[in-house]
């Protein structure tokens, strides 16, 4: 197994941990071999999932009853744990007000600094098959990493190609 195969594979465990409905990445920070941090996606510490927001949450409700959704349907969704913009039928990177989750590769980042963890010159492992988003990438670039490995560099921000043209960052998908 190389080096990229067993970290991607710890990406996948970590993010296992990942509270979020709609997918569950995990990332993770190496630096000359080592782990020096970990990261997945989900709401901020403290905050519920959004699986209990379906019970508490009165401006969810308000939003789901003017879209129609009945009460069967929210309790299908909470059972199902699905996620809360896909109920409000949004497609794939819309409705993002509704979302509480912080990205893997930010809480990554997070983790690192409340840690007192340099992040400069460290790489970047993403259980994922597409870039990071624009806000991931730019916190990316500040903290000084220097790599992104990933499976796949699906791109889908032009945005994310403007910042990787104009940065020292490196990406790099690996097939394992």
């Amino acid at each position: 197994m190389t080096w990229d195969e067993y970290y991607l594979k710890v990406c996948q465990t970590v993010g296992l941990n990942s509270k979020c409905h709609s997918r569950q990445i995990g990332a993770i920070l190496v630096k000359d071999n080592r782990i020096i941090a970990t990261g997945y996606n989900g709401p901020p510490s403290g905050v519920p999932e959004c699986r209990e927001r379906y019970l508490v949450d009165l401006e969810l409700h308000d939003a789901l009853s003017k879209r129609n959704v009945t009460q069967d349907q929210i309790n299908e969704a909470y059972e199902k744990k699905l996620c809360i913009r896909r109920l409000l039928n949004f497609p794939s990177g819309e409705g993002l007000e509704w979302c509480c989750a912080i990205h893997a590769e930010k809480n990554c980042l997070l983790t690192a600094a409340r840690q007192g963890i340099s992040t400069k010159g460290a790489t970047m492992y993403i259980d994922a098959e597409i870039s990071p988003c624009t806000q991931c990438l730019g916190a990316c670039v500040n903290a000084g990493v220097k790599e992104i490995v990933l499976f796949k560099n699906n791109i889908y921000d032009p945005t994310v190609d403007w910042v990787y043209d104009h940065s020292n960052i490196e990406i790099r998908a690996v097939k394992v």
